[in-house]
């Protein structure tokens, strides 16, 4: 049965689609700006939901700092509209649509939320759960519901609004989203150091990790990222003129300083980070890799043993991982090969090990989202039923048969 497209106008008419595909056994997709079509598993729905009536900006009011809009408002166009205020979302909210081909700036606020997606500064800010306030959705079942508020304190009893971000679209479909906002700092500037290899590089950043500095991005690029012949780590500081100029001079006694960016000098290489663009130079299958910063250096280690051609950088002081791998033919070599990653990110803290970009045949044979152990699981289809209990949003998206 062919995939058919569908544009509802309203909630109420998002609510009545929903709900008859629950009561037929329909499946559907929900499209906002459509940049993350190919991440994990392969989904062919019978019905596509496109969000085109849910964008646009509700309300922003910069002495209060809180932003209400639309799912299906672009990201640009939050960045501009904060940026006039002179302000920004602290989460540092990644593109990735590159990552799979699709043109830069297209993603949504709903996506960008659904999907958690944070960028380097989460070391400091947090996760984009922890900046949503509220928002308003429609359950699988085509039950209209609201969540969270206007301010932290309105959020008592189940937090729903976390529950959503990092949920991929398979709980429910958000129609607005009210979002916290913060001043963006006066002056920023990233500190470059020369080293050795990625164990020094890492330990460097846990030394400035474990200072009062508050670093706002630690990352490390291993040499020939970026067609740079030296390692590099990074620790960007970021702030007022004055904090930051004293941070600098402390921190710029950890190791060999080879160079000082400032903010914009600076700004292309944190995005290129957020998105893996530097580690994907190469092509090849994407993985993002999460697990204890003291574990970073050795599991990269391990992987590269096993997969001749891996390459890797590291960001959130060596916790994430962005790893690119050749591409393996579908079947046993592809098992084979993300056995052996998952395996490195056990054998160093645990984790969780996603792959984020491959080919629909490849995601189809490996699970993209890590294997759930048997509690988790057993809670996750607890909430599916709850949300959804006729599995019509994004079936298989994130676990096979669910």
């Amino acid at each position: 049965m062919a995939t058919t497209l569908h544009t509802p106008a309203n909630v109420a008419e998002l609510a009545d689609l929903l709900r008859q595909a629950s009561a037929t056994g329909q499946t559907a997709s929900v499209t906002g700006g459509g940049t993350k079509a190919a991440l994990g598993r392969p989904v062919v729905p019978d019905l596509d939901i496109h969000l085109d009536a849910f964008a646009g900006v509700v309300s922003f009011e910069p002495e209060e700092m809180v932003l209400v809009a639309g799912a299906a408002t672009r990201m640009a166009r939050i960045e501009a509209l904060l940026a006039e205020a002179n302000q920004m979302l602290a989460f540092e909210p990644p593109d990735w649509a590159t990552m799979w081909g699709a043109p830069a700036r297209r993603a949504t606020l709903g996506g960008t939320v659904a999907c958690n997606l944070s960028g380097s500064r989460r070391i400091k800010a947090g996760a984009a759960r922890d900046h949503l306030l509220g928002l308003d959705g429609v359950t699988g079942a085509g039950e209209v519901f609201k969540a969270g508020g206007r301010v932290v304190k309105n959020v008592t009893g189940y937090d729903l609004c976390k529950l959503f971000a990092g949920s991929f679209g398979t709980l429910a479909v958000a129609t607005r989203l009210v979002l916290r906002t913060v001043p963006r700092p006066e002056v920023a500037e990233t500190l470059v150091f020369a080293s050795a290899d990625d164990a020094s590089g890492i330990d460097l950043l846990g030394q400035a990790a474990a200072s009062p500095m508050e670093p706002s991005g630690l990352a490390h690029l291993p040499a020939g990222i970026g067609g740079m012949r030296l390692a590099r780590t990074l620790v960007r500081l970021e702030g007022t003129p004055v904090s930051v100029a004293a941070r600098v001079a402390s921190l710029g006694r950890l190791g060999k300083l080879i160079q000082r960016l400032d903010g914009p000098g600076a700004a292309p290489l944190w995005a290129d980070l957020g998105t893996g663009a530097l580690v994907a130079e190469g092509g090849g299958d994407l993985w993002r890799l999460s697990l204890p910063p003291s574990g970073g250096a050795g599991a990269a280690a391990q992987i590269a043993a096993a997969i001749p051609g891996a390459r890797h950088v590291f960001d959130w002081a060596g916790g994430l991982i962005w790893l690119a791998v050749p591409a393996a033919a579908p079947g046993y070599a592809t098992v084979m090969q993300a056995a052996s990653i998952r395996a490195a990110v056990g054998d160093h803290g645990g984790g969780h090990a996603t792959l984020v970009r491959a080919s629909a045949e490849v995601r189809g044979t490996v699970a993209p989202f890590a294997p759930e152990d048997a509690g988790l699981a057993l809670l996750a289809a607890r909430v599916k039923q709850a949300f959804d209990p006729s599995a019509v949003l994004e079936p298989g998206r994130m676990v096979a048969g669910r």
